[in-house]
């Protein structure tokens, strides 16, 4: 396989990095590094969202005539690697990179015409209502009712860990409408508006301390039948494909991103010696390693790229890329948080760009800060991180689906 870019790729970079140098302002290059988790400061992320909606790559995997880009696998990966190095803010993947390709494969005509010009503007923001109180890593143990109700069905029940449900205005939700035959039957994907009456919100404080996730509870909500994304009592179909997308991507540049930061930060952190950390050998031995294997992973994204551009179904390889990057992602905040040192262990995130709102935290008035910037922001992306190799299928999940899909057993 060659690694090296060809000269359209290198001219495309080029092309990408002049962008990137002149849009990306101060404050949303603050947003990106110093965001506490995959999901950056809300009005942050917007903005961006708004500028790449303005120059037309807002969202470059969709097909052309929706608004997509005609990038080539290659070209993807190089935006979305100098989008890291670059510092920019993530937009949130609820909908641009999850449920818009499903109603892209999956929806009407109408359905199509309403949400995807409303997601690239911004004007529609999803969230997404998977998993409930019993049924998380076991998905299809869902329970939430949606009662045929002529042209409606009327929905009763919760769903948790619900990323941004107070800033979103509309949910796509996995809803049982039958329990005949296996437990994956009769589960309905349905796209519900958040003003619908009968919504309730509750925001859940996370161990960071920030109100990114929520409990979404339902009480005889009423949704049109015309908002069914796919077939009735076939939402297990559609599912599956939106989670290969919310598994893909390219996580290798970002967490090469952290690995470099961290090694800045340990030059100037003095360690138990007095001198500085990234002289300590064995803090070097386990950044080198952590290096290394985000190297490794970058060459076995590429390798999925090869395989996608030649048309072949990526398969189990989702599950291997989301356990390699969310377990080295969580390894990399771990030390992180070392090279921190005693300052990286105070509270103080008036000065990070968390995801949400913090939970009774009252700032310094004149915004004293012990340390710097990336020292407070490095407790945060620990708590943070913790949830990563749950969230997307928990990483036992994947190793199931590996052992069954790649290894036969």
């Amino acid at each position: 396989m060659e690694y090296d870019w060809s000269a359209e790729d290198l001219a495309f970079r080029d092309e990408v990095r002049t962008f990137l140098a002149a849009k990306l302002t101060p404050e949303l290059r603050r947003a990106g590094r110093l965001a506490t988790s995959v999901y950056p400061d809300h009005e942050a992320s917007m903005a961006w969202q708004r500028i790449l909606h303005e120059h037309g790559w807002a969202a470059p995997a969709w097909p052309v005539e929706h608004g997509g880009c005609d990038w080539s696998r290659t070209q993807h990966y190089i935006f979305h690697r100098e989008s890291a190095l670059a510092g920019a803010p993530a937009l949130s993947p609820m909908g641009i990179k999850m449920v818009a390709p499903a109603i892209i494969a999956f929806g009407t005509a109408e359905q199509k015409a309403f949400y995807l010009p409303r997601i690239l503007t911004g004007e529609i923001f999803f969230c997404q209502g998977y998993s409930e109180p019993e049924a998380g890593s076991d998905l299809a143990a869902l329970t939430m009712a949606a009662l045929d109700d002529g042209t409606d069905f009327v929905c009763t029940g919760s769903k948790i860990w619900t990323t941004h449900a107070t800033e979103a205005n509309w949910i796509f939700c996995l809803v049982r409408t039958s329990r005949t035959g296996k437990k994956q039957q009769g589960i309905t994907f349905l796209l519900i508006d958040m003003t619908s009456p009968g919504i309730e919100i509750r925001p859940l404080v996370m161990t960071s301390g920030e109100q990114v996730q929520n409990q979404v509870f339902f009480d005889n909500v009423r949704v049109p039948k015309s908002n069914v994304l796919g077939r009735i009592d076939d939402g297990w179909t559609v599912a599956k494909y939106l989670l290969v997308h919310e598994r893909g991507g390219a996580a290798a540049p970002y967490l090469q991103v952290m690995a470099q930061d961290i090694a800045m930060a340990a030059a100037r952190q003095p360690g138990r010696d007095g001198n500085p950390l990234i002289d300590d050998h064995a803090f070097a031995a386990k950044l080198a390693d952590l290096r290394i294997r985000t190297d490794v992973l970058e060459v076995l994204e590429y390798r999925t790229i090869s395989a996608m551009a030649r048309g072949k179904d990526l398969g189990p390889a989702s599950s291997m890329l989301k356990i390699l990057a969310s377990e080295l992602s969580q390894r990399l905040t771990e030390l992180a948080l070392e090279a921190a040192g005693p300052r990286g262990r105070v509270y103080q995130p008036h000065a990070t760009a968390p995801g949400g709102p913090i939970a009774r935290y009252v700032p310094p008035a004149d915004g004293y800060l012990s340390g710097a910037d990336w020292q407070a922001v490095a407790p945060l992306r620990y708590f943070n991180d913790r949830a990563g190799s749950i969230y997307a299928g928990s990483n036992e999940i994947q190793r199931n689906i590996l052992a069954k899909a790649a290894l036969g057993l």
